[in-house]
C-alpha cells in the first residue's frame, strides 16, 4: 500500500474516537499551492495530525490562498504564477467537492507531494491513486465556482488579526504560530480541553513547557500592545 493511500484510511480509523465538537482544538492552515515552505509543512509535518490520531480531537481548515493578490480588474494574481492560481482553485474545489477532511486532505497531501517532488503538472494521477472521482472538481473548476471559493478564501485570509506575514501561516485556536509552526502538535495538545487526552500529548516534555512559555509570552506582549494603545488615547 502506497503512503498516499494509506493516508486515505487513517483518519477513518482514527474518526471513531468520539469527541465533542465543542472540545475540538481548531487548527487552521493559510497556504498557496507552490510554496516550497507550504509543500514540505503539509507533507512531513502536518500528515502527523493523522499518523499520531490526533485528527480526531482536531477541526482542521485548509485555506489554499496564501499570498496572492486580487487586481484591480478583479482577477486574482498568485505569488508562484498561474500554474499556482490552478491549483489553488483546484485544491479549493476539493475541499469544497469532499468536505469532510478524511477525504480532500489525502488529495492536497497527494498533490503536494508532487509539488514538494518538483513533478506537480502530474497533480490528475492523484484523483486515480485516492480512487476519486474527478468530475466534482473538473465541474467546480470550469463553472467558475472554484474562482468564487478563491475569493471567499481571499476575504479569509485578509482578514487575518494579526495579519499574516508569510506562508504557511498556522493557526491554533486563533492564536498564530509564527515561526514555530512545525511544533504544532504541541500547541493542539496545550488548547485542547477535552476529558480524554490523546495518547500523543500525554507526559510532560520540553515541547510542551516551550509552547506553554511562548503562550504566555505572546498574551503578554498583546496585553502591553493594548494597554500601551490604551494609554496614549487617554493622553
Amino acid at each position: 500500500m502506497n503512503v498516499v493511500r494509506a493516508l486515505f484510511l487513517i483518519p477513518i480509523v482514527v474518526s471513531s474516537t468520539a469527541v465533542g465538537t465543542g472540545d475540538k482544538v481548531s487548527l487552521e492552515l493559510y497556504y498557496e499551492t507552490l510554496c516550497p515552505y507550504c509543500s514540505n509543512f503539509i507533507v512531513n509535518y502536518l500528515y502527523k495530525l493523522f499518523d499520531s490520531g490526533l485528527a480526531s480531537f482536531t477541526d482542521l481548515k485548509l485555506i489554499p490562498y496564501g499570498n496572492a493578490k486580487i487586481a484591480t480588474d478583479g482577477t486574482i494574481k498568485c505569488q508562484h504564477g498561474a500554474n499556482e492560481c490552478l491549483l489553488n482553485t483546484v485544491e479549493a474545489c476539493a475541499i469544497d467537492a469532499w468536505p469532510y477532511v478524511n477525504v480532500h486532505f489525502p488529495f492536497v497531501y497527494c498533490v503536494e507531494s508532487l509539488v514538494y517532488h518538483h513533478n506537480y503538472t502530474y497533480w490528475e494521477t492523484c484523483f486515480e491513486k485516492l480512487g476519486l472521482d474527478a468530475s466534482p472538481v473538473a465541474d467546480c473548476y470550469q463553472s467558475g465556482h472554484g474562482t468564487e471559493l478563491e475569493l471567499k478564501y481571499a476575504a479569509e485570509t485578509n482578514s487575518l488579526q494579526p495579519p499574516h506575514k508569510y506562508v504557511p501561516w498556522v493557526v491554533v485556536d486563533g492564536q498564530p504560530l509564527y515561526d514555530d509552526y512545525r511544533n504544532f502538535i504541541s500547541y493542539v495538545c496545550n488548547a485542547y480541553k477535552g476529558s480524554s487526552l490523546p495518547s500523543v500529548c500525554e507526559g510532560p516534555s520540553l515541547s510542551k513547557l516551550k509552547v506553554e512559555l511562548l503562550t504566555g509570552i505572546r498574551r503578554l506582549k498583546s496585553n502591553l500592545i493594548r494597554s500601551e494603545h490604551s494609554w496614549f488615547q487617554l493622553v
